[in-house]
């Protein structure tokens, strides 16, 4: 039998500090997270989606009307997954080249990234995707995931409250921005750009 496991996070958890608290991360990675993954294994018992892989239970989940929980926490997992790994501490390295031709300067990406993210109502995910020859940036709401949608995720930002809340309270802005200055993981951005 299948079982998803919980998602080691790639730095330790307070390593982002003091953009992402350690208190952040471990409720944030260890409780939510760890909830959607503990959820999906039991919704995925003794289903089709048993033996699937994550992301193809995302893809076949979309389309199925009587698969909406598996759905919602497939995505959750796959969503959170992608978010902690496009951070790092202490991040050195360049924005792509390609991101800079698509947007023109790093500043302009940084415009419209946060503009999108700061817009979205409620919960969900600002992304920077590639939808087919083309880089954007989308919002999705809730659960909702770029590969639900045949677009590849490039680089996310969770804006759900409990991503920033403790530490931020309601300045999402601010939480933002120290994400865009200081947490993206550029070489992880820059595999994920290759085709």
């Amino acid at each position: 039998m299948f079982t998803l496991s919980q998602f080691p996070l790639p730095w330790a958890t307070d390593a982002l500090a003091p953009y992402i608290s350690q208190d952040t991360i471990e409720t944030h990675h260890g409780k939510h997270v760890a909830t959607y993954i503990k959820n999906l294994n039991d919704l995925i018992m003794g289903t089709e989606y048993e033996s699937v892989a994550l992301d193809e239970i995302i893809k076949k989940s979309a389309t199925d009307k009587n698969a909406q929980k598996i759905f919602n926490n497939a995505a959750q997992v796959y969503n959170h997954n992608f978010f902690f790994s496009g951070m790092c501490p202490k991040c050195t390295a360049q924005i792509p080249t390609e991101i800079l031709e698509a947007f023109g300067s790093v500043d302009n990406f940084k415009e419209q990234f946060k503009s999108s993210a700061s817009s979205l109502f409620g919960s969900g995910y600002t992304w920077l995707v590639r939808d087919g020859d083309s880089l954007k940036i989308i919002n999705t709401a809730n659960a909702d995931t770029p590969i639900a949608h045949n677009m590849k995720p490039i680089l996310t930002i969770d804006v759900w409250e409990h991503s920033y809340y403790l530490d931020y309270k309601n300045r999402r802005g601010d939480f933002i921005d120290a994400f865009l200055d200081n947490l993206v993981n550029w070489n992880f951005v820059a595999e994920n750009l290759k085709y």
